[in-house]
């Protein structure tokens, strides 16, 4: 059953298995201690530390092992944010970081600071000349991440931290989808990362902290990873983690290369394949492998069954799948469509045929899935077309209100329009990515006693 999930969890790395099985025999004892296994174990704890920092381009000493990547992601936040304290207690990130970054934010506004969020284009990308903007007199801290976790869009990194120098700012990087698939760009002056997305394993992250940055740890702190981390190190973990870091790095750029070709063939055998689908992210500023995509009329958690019955293990964006039924954020903040969104992130060592047997597959999941819902196969002209319409979709989930406009709007004449009453948070996306695929109008939003109603006006 092909897995193509690695963007949330790699499969453990053959080297990382290897190695966390020879350091649960040497790397038990405690690395603090004197003894001859402690030291035994302080060796392990180092050289793992040094295999790392390598691979990461910081000093040893740089670097500090965290329990996860979401508490190295909220340790270099706080410490960053209260060691510059005095300049101000501004944050600035972006408006698709990942939400262990949002939610450190949240918690910063909660304490009295500010956070500006910078808005990304539809790939998913910031601009450095927004970014620039954003910053100010008391920013402290600037976070953005190396690639988009949803969608695979690279960030313009370099440019950012020449932004960040300039203005004395030091910036964040959350480098967890790229860390071990490419080169992270310098600049930098903090970094992040998460071993279970590079085929480590769970329960071990990455904190670096350039030398010069002022940093002061928050919370309880002990003589453990330089009072960064509290608590005892799991060292056979940690092992593992750097082990396997150093080897898919050393034929990281050969498997990118192989899994980009993949991945394009995905981005353009898809819209061909299954109609109403819009790809998502930047075709070309991109992680090599990774690929998503939307398709109107369909219901995400529904479709994700299905390909799961069919033997591929993928994810989603969509608010479909989402127990808030909330659209992604990454989604929302790029303006495209949510609904039926599939994220597929190819697997080191991934085959051709396994590629080939999802796009088959694929599009039967797909009419399935639409044919359950009722979805329209086209728009057909009503006889007599009325001036507007109204769609009362109150109470109704996505896909279901876009299915119920595209029932209708063949129903109207050009310049007519159709309102569509809902209360599904996801509508307020949906909608109007469905206009823009569509060459149709949105003319806006306007309230109703429940919910909203959009209105949209027939061009074509």
């Amino acid at each position: 059953m092909p897995y193509f999930d690695t963007a949330s969890s790699a499969p453990l790395h053959p080297v990382a298995r290897q190695a966390l099985l020879a350091a649960l025999d040497e790397g038990w004892a405690d690395p603090a201690r004197l003894h001859r296994e402690g030291r035994r174990a302080g060796l392990l704890l180092d050289a793992a530390r040094e295999a790392a920092a390598e691979a990461v381009g910081c000093r040893p000493d740089e670097l500090t092992f965290t329990p996860s990547g979401t508490r190295a992601v909220h340790a270099g936040i706080s410490g960053a944010l209260a060691g510059r304290r005095r300049v101000g207690r501004h944050l600035v990130v972006s408006s698709v970081e990942h939400s262990s970054v949002l939610h450190s934010a949240a918690a910063h506004e909660a304490e009295g600071g500010s956070v500006s969020e910078v808005a990304v284009d539809r790939s998913g990308a910031v601009d450095a000349a927004d970014w620039a903007r954003a910053l100010r007199a008391d920013t402290a801290l600037a976070c953005l991440q190396s690639a988009n976790h949803e969608v695979g869009t690279e960030q313009p990194v370099a440019e950012v931290a020449e932004v960040c120098r300039e203005a004395g700012v030091p910036l964040l990087v959350d480098a967890a989808q790229s860390l071990g698939r490419a080169p992270v760009p310098g600049g930098w002056s903090l970094l992040v990362g998460s071993a279970h997305k590079w085929g480590g394993p769970s329960g071990v992250g990455l904190l670096a902290v350039r030398k010069g940055v002022r940093f002061a740890p928050r919370g309880p702190v002990d003589e453990r990873e330089s009072g960064r981390s509290a608590g005892f190190e799991n060292i056979p973990a940690i092992v593992a983690a750097a082990a396997s870091l150093r080897a898919v790095r050393a034929g990281a750029e050969a498997e990118a290369a192989r899994l980009r070709v993949l991945v394009d063939r995905i981005r353009s055998r898809v819209p061909e394949l299954v109609p109403d689908v819009e790809v998502v992210g930047d075709p070309v500023r991109r992680l090599p492998h990774l690929v998503t995509f939307s398709c109107l009329y369909v219901d995400g958690e529904t479709l994700l069954h299905e390909l799961d019955r069919a033997g591929f293990s993928v994810s989603s964006g969509s608010s479909c799948t989402s127990s808030t039924l909330t659209p992604s954020h990454v989604l929302r903040a790029m303006g495209v469509l949510s609904e039926g969104n599939v994220r597929v992130s190819l697997p080191d060592g991934t085959r051709d045929e396994e590629v080939d047997d999802f796009l088959e597959a694929l599009p039967r999941a797909v009419a399935e899935v639409r044919a359950r819902l009722g979805a329209p196969a086209s728009a057909a002209a009503s006889p007599v077309p009325a001036a507007s319409l109204v769609v009362d979709a109150l109470g109704k989930r996505c896909p279901i209100p876009v299915i119920e406009l595209a029932k209708v709007i063949g129903e109207v004449p050009v310049g007519g329009t159709v309102t569509v009453l809902s209360d599904d948070e996801a509508a307020r996306l949906d909608i109007p990515a469905w206009c823009t695929m569509r060459g149709q109008e949105y003319v806006g939003e306007e309230p109703a006693d429940r919910g909203s109603a959009h209105v949209v006006r027939r061009l074509v």
